[in-house]
């Protein structure tokens, strides 16, 4: 019997872990957290942007969410490639979606109208 229950554990468990991994959820990443990566590593902002805004249309287009910490990524992305309005457009956008980050947001903002 307890053999029995070990093995129906496991399949609850997997059937579990597959339907939670199969379901839509909020947000849809793209490619956010390889482009983070990529910001860390020093690679190439324009690609990273690129990456981005190709993964921000397909998330409009399917109806999703985009995920907290997209914008202000992409508004980094348009400070080291000296696009200040775009960066200003990121960062208010991502203030919008996530009131929990106006803080940051604008420390972000303020430091770079103070440039």
């Amino acid at each position: 019997m307890n053999a029995f229950l070990r093995v129906l554990s496991v399949i609850v468990l997997a059937a579990c872990f597959f339907a939670c991994e199969s379901s839509p959820g909020l947000y849809s990443w793209g490619s956010y957290e390889q482009q983070v990566y990529a910001y860390l590593n020093g690679e190439s902002p324009g690609e990273q942007l690129t990456a981005l805004e190709r993964d921000l249309e397909k998330i409009e287009a399917g109806g999703r969410a985009v995920p907290p910490g997209f914008y202000a990524q992409m508004g980094l992305l348009h400070i080291d490639m000296g696009n200040a309005a775009e960066a200003v457009f990121c960062f208010t956008m991502e203030k919008t979606l996530f009131p929990e980050a106006a803080v940051f947001m604008d420390f972000l903002l303020g430091n770079l109208t103070n440039r």
